[in-house]
């Protein structure tokens, strides 16, 4: 049994153990609202387990050591920790905020560009209000106590991720005699791996690469997230310490090589009421059913359009005291393997139907669902309401291509699944696994294989052909796309979001394209979608899709947003180091730097160096000492330090 961790939220102490973040800590406290959006303050929850959370964004700590906008899902709880909830007042549970949700026909985006600038003479008094509702947490006041350093590293090879394909990845480089650095963001290498039953090659995997680590030229560091990918192969990642002496290192990796393994994100579906505390991307929702038991979970829908989220199904229905209610289906139907295990298990389920609506304010408790014209465009015949405590969302996965488009690598759309893949690299680099659009298991083993084959190719090295792995081939029927999910309401009474954590609704992109923006990164500074501080890792391609659809210019044409560094927010006592105060800009001296103190000298800065501008004597000013030192030199000699 983890040794069991006290912390408090909002005031009220709760109990973990130890490993749980703070997000799956909640969830085991049967804590799902969590926080309230930025412009409508409604109820929010967890929708994720990893960096790409929108919702669960909380002020951690108070007084000098207080950090805001720190997402819940990546924060490990430790004994005392003390969080709260931001942009709500008086309380969480009560907010007066939420009142601008009521009134959210008044406030579509772009409002902020059409009022407030009449009258002119009343703008103090607007701005005074705006600022006052700008932004989410509060900055510290006082000095940073912890402390933070760099480091640099130079490697032949870099591997970012440690899920599968970067295991199997450094596996196989090891055995090469070249140095080898692995980074892994989360605490635990294994990826989706961690996830699941059926492979347990990943478990030793992760033996022998553990057992090698800091030997025969091999490191792996964990707990740090790859943030920058510049030029000459040149990567910042930010590992987190957090022991007495030292808070986060930023490591400055110069790499012949990288290996891009960073996997991929899963998508949201667009429906009316997608919002609601208690409703999770499926994949999340699994891990967290599977590390932590939930309290008030006891009935679960699915809804989906790809056979992934079975498997959630499929967990969900061993735990004893979790009911599935039913798998909703876009789909006409599927022949996958997953699906029909689920349908053996007698899983109920709902094909060519969506979820058209929720309902429940802090918390979800049922859904409606209906049937689906042929076209996917009209939700058809009488709605069922289905009670639930947990709806988990699945609309396919997106390759995490942040790092490869950094490099200024050139992405391809991919029509079948509507991802965008690496397609040509601009630096030394390779991509492998899901972040490449591999998917499937024995796929990403093989393409791994014969990838990492090539790379040992160019450092003159032969591949260990004893190490090949193989597993059992799952078959996965193909997705459907549905950028907006058909409802039984006309579109503009509909709160479809898109981007949960600026509130930006599929409605919101319809207006964008009506007031005539047509460039996507014009809809995207006008509605402030992806904008956030997840950057849209969920919601862009759901963006792009919707635009697709409404403009009927292809997604391949329309492109993509700027993938901008860094990847993950930075603090900015990492981003510093120990170039703080008196050693912010070094001063640098020549060797009689102390002669010219002595002989009374006024200083200039030139770069960081220390020279001699002029000698005063008594009360004279610059002309006066420049004039006599000029005579002195013409006539006799003069010495100028400009080393």
């Amino acid at each position: 049994m983890n040794k069991k961790i006290s912390f408090t939220f909002d005031g009220k102490k709760y109990s973990g153990f130890e490993g749980d973040t703070l997000a799956s800590a909640l969830i085991r406290n049967g804590v799902f609202l969590v926080g309230r959006s930025f412009k409508y303050h409604r109820p929010r929850g967890m929708i994720s387990a990893g960096s790409e959370e929108p919702n669960a964004i909380i002020q951690l700590e108070s007084g000098e050591i207080t950090e805001p906008n720190v997402r819940a899902t990546e924060i490990k709880i430790y004994e005392g920790l003390n969080a709260t909830s931001q942009n709500n007042w008086p309380s969480l549970n009560f907010d007066l905020g939420s009142v601008n949700d009521l009134f959210s026909r008044f406030f579509p985006s772009g409002f902020y560009y059409k009022t407030f600038m009449w009258p002119p003479k009343y703008w103090e008094k607007y701005e005074y209000l705006i600022r006052q509702a700008a932004g989410l947490g509060r900055s510290p006041t006082k000095d940073d106590p912890h402390q933070y350093e760099h480091f640099h590293y130079h490697c032949d090879i870099l591997v970012v991720g440690g899920g599968i394909s970067g295991l199997y990845a450094a596996k196989l480089l090891a055995k090469a005699n070249l140095k080898v650095l692995i980074i892994e963001q989360h605490p635990e290498l294994g990826g989706q791996c961690l996830n699941t039953d059926s492979f347990k090659t990943h478990e030793v995997l992760i033996k022998e690469l553990e057992e090698q680590n800091n030997k025969d030229n091999f490191k792996i560091i964990k707990n740090s997230t790859v943030f920058a990918y510049m030029h000459s192969n040149y990567l910042l990642a930010c590992q987190k310490i957090n022991n007495a002496k030292i808070r986060q290192i930023i490591w400055k990796i110069r790499a012949t090589k990288v290996v891009l393994a960073t996997g991929s994100i899963e998508r949201f579906l667009t429906f009316d009421n997608n919002d609601r505390p208690g409703i999770m991307l499926a994949n999340s929702a699994r891990k967290y059913q599977n590390h932590c038991s939930a309290k008030d979970i006891k009935k679960i829908v699915i809804f989906t359009n790809n056979d992934t989220a079975y498997q959630t199904a499929i967990d969900f229905f061993y735990k004893q005291e979790v009911e599935v209610q039913a798998v909703i289906d876009v789909r006409k139907n599927s022949n996958g393997d997953l699906a029909k295990k689920a349908e053996k298990l007698g899983i109920k389920i709902f094909f060519n139907h969506a979820v058209i609506d929720t309902k429940g304010r802090k918390k979800i408790n049922s859904v409606i669902i209906s049937e689906l014209d042929e076209s996917l465009d009209k939700a058809i015949g009488r709605s069922k309401k289905l009670s639930c405590d947990l709806l988990c969302v699945s609309g396919g996965w997106t390759p995490t291509v942040h790092l490869f488009s950094q490099s200024k690598g050139i992405l391809f759309y991919r029509e079948s699944d509507a991802t965008f893949i690496p397609d040509k690299s601009f630096q030394n680099e390779i991509s492998i696994g899901a972040c490449n659009g591999t998917f499937e298991l024995d796929e990403i083993l093989k393409e791994t294989y014969s990838k990492i084959s090539g790379l040992l190719t160019e450092f003159g090295k032969k591949i260990d052909v004893k190490s090949r792995i193989n597993s059992e081939k799952i078959f996965y029927d193909k997705l459907k796309h549905l950028w907006i999910v058909p409802s039984n309401k006309h579109f503009g009474r509909t709160k479809m979001f898109v981007d949960f954590q600026n509130d930006v609704t599929a409605k919101d992109i319809k207006l964008a394209l009506r007031e005539g923006y047509r460039s996507i990164e014009h809809i995207k500074r006008y509605t402030t979608t992806g904008m956030a501080t997840d950057q849209g890792k969920i919601g862009n391609i759901n963006a792009l899709g919707i635009i697709s659809d409404l403009s009927g210019v292809p997604i391949h044409k329309l492109g993509t947003t700027t993938f901008r560094l860094p990847y993950t927010p930075v603090t900015f006592g990492a981003m510093a180091g120990r170039h703080i105060k008196e050693f912010f800009d070094v001063e640098r001296t020549t060797p009689m730097h102390q002669w010219h103190v002595d002989c009374g000298a006024k200083f200039e800065d030139v770069g960081q160096w220390k020279r001699a501008w002029y000698y005063p004597i008594e009360n004279e000013g610059i002309l006066q000492a420049v004039n006599r030192e000029v005579k002195a030199t013409r006539e006799g000699i003069g010495i100028l330090d400009a080393s």
